[in-house]
């Protein structure tokens, strides 16, 4: 976790990104680090948790993190709390709460919110279309020899 803040406040001082930094552990080691690089990389996912999962990945030669631990300076937004899940590690440990990260003016509470709303009615309307033809890609998923599943 010190390392987690190190890197966090190395991240703001260097004017690199926000105040967020991620390590992903693997028996008892660093296998990589990922700073928050939203602004200086022009990339709304560039956040740390996102970062750090993506070099451990490369990293590991694989898609899942099932050995690791995910140490990260604050804690998660909904995006990176997805990219979490889907990396499977065992456990996340988190220094700052959501309150202290929106107290600094990073809130993601709106997100929240608007995932339990109805499509239409988001502030970014979401509208399903073409549904029947989008299905076929499930269906040739589901009979595909060569799926690898997660």
């Amino acid at each position: 976790m010190a390392r987690a803040i190190e890197l966090a406040i190395e991240n703001v001082r260097s004017g690199r990104g926000g105040p967020f930094a991620a390590v992903v552990v693997r028996d008892g080691r660093i296998l990589a680090e990922g700073a928050n690089g939203v602004t200086a990389t022009d990339d709304p996912t560039a956040h740390a948790e996102i970062t750090a999962i993506r070099n451990a990945c490369r990293k590991l030669g694989a898609f899942e993190l099932r050995d690791c631990e995910i140490y990260t300076s604050c804690e998660p937004c909904p995006m990176c709390l997805g990219a979490i899940y889907w990396a499977r590690p065992a456990r996340v440990y988190f220094g700052c709460t959501a309150s202290d990260a929106s107290q600094a003016g990073f809130d993601d509470a709106f997100i929240y919110k608007e995932i339990v709303r109805p499509h239409a009615e988001r502030a970014i309307p979401a509208i399903s279309l073409m549904r029947e033809e989008a299905v076929e890609a499930f269906r040739v998923w589901e009979a595909s020899p060569n799926k690898v599943s997660y």
